[in-house]
């Protein structure tokens, strides 16, 4: 018998540890950090707890790395805005549209996002992978603002972290919120019919805020 070539074990030892954040996502979106348990999770993936804590070592540690699986994903969405060749306008309004696109396909990560908040982010807080990944996100903000200011597309001199929060907001908000929205007012505001409206919306609220809509004459 052979053994199994060292790069062979390791796209399997990779494979399996992305198997098991997938499984463990969905159960941690589901169940949240305290109810979800690691040998459902196991059982889930037909493997053994103790094949999960040889990855992962702790249920916090999956968790976290959980955590930072979904938020890289965000990262890695931003990364597609080409500001070396979008105008200010077409850049800013892109990343507010490939955010809503992004929020909407991966309903999981907002589940994440308000289950950690639950927790005060004292998981997030422990993670040295997730200590500076808005760093990027922002610094793409404020080139975008400073390109538009230059070029006089934008007025408003705009906090980039406001920016953010301003795009995210409404993203998380539609997902998160869409049960309690629709029983309050009849509108399920996921539904395919609203899609395309909501999705230009956020856009164009961002645009409309840094070319100076509501400031003072």
């Amino acid at each position: 018998m052979t053994a199994q070539p060292a790069a062979e074990r390791r796209r399997d030892a990779e494979r399996t540890k992305a198997e098991i954040l997938e499984v463990a996502q969905r159960e941690f979106a589901r169940r949240g950090y305290t109810g979800a348990r690691v040998d459902e999770i196991a059982e889930l993936m037909r493997t053994t707890k103790r094949m999960i804590y040889y990855y992962y070592g702790s249920k916090e540690q999956l968790y976290i790395a959980v955590l930072e699986k979904a938020y890289t994903e965000v990262r890695s969405v931003e990364r597609m805005v080409d500001v070396a060749h979008l105008a200010p306008v077409e850049a800013i309004r892109t990343l507010a549209e490939l955010t809503f696109d992004h929020h909407d396909a991966h309903r999981e990560f907002i589940k994440l996002v308000a289950i950690e908040n639950i927790h005060h982010a004292e998981h997030i807080r422990k993670s040295v992978v997730l200590a500076n990944l808005g760093t990027p996100a922002l610094d793409l903000i404020e080139r975008i603002l400073d390109a538009g200011l230059a070029s006089g597309d934008f007025v408003t001199e705009a906090d980039a972290i406001d920016v953010h929060m301003m795009i995210s907001s409404f993203c998380v908000f539609r997902v998160a919120n869409q049960h309690t929205f629709g029983a309050l007012f009849g509108r399920d505001m996921t539904a395919p019919e609203h899609r395309a409206r909501l999705r230009r919306m956020v856009g164009e609220m961002v645009v409309a805020y840094l070319r100076g809509a509501g400031s003072p004459a």
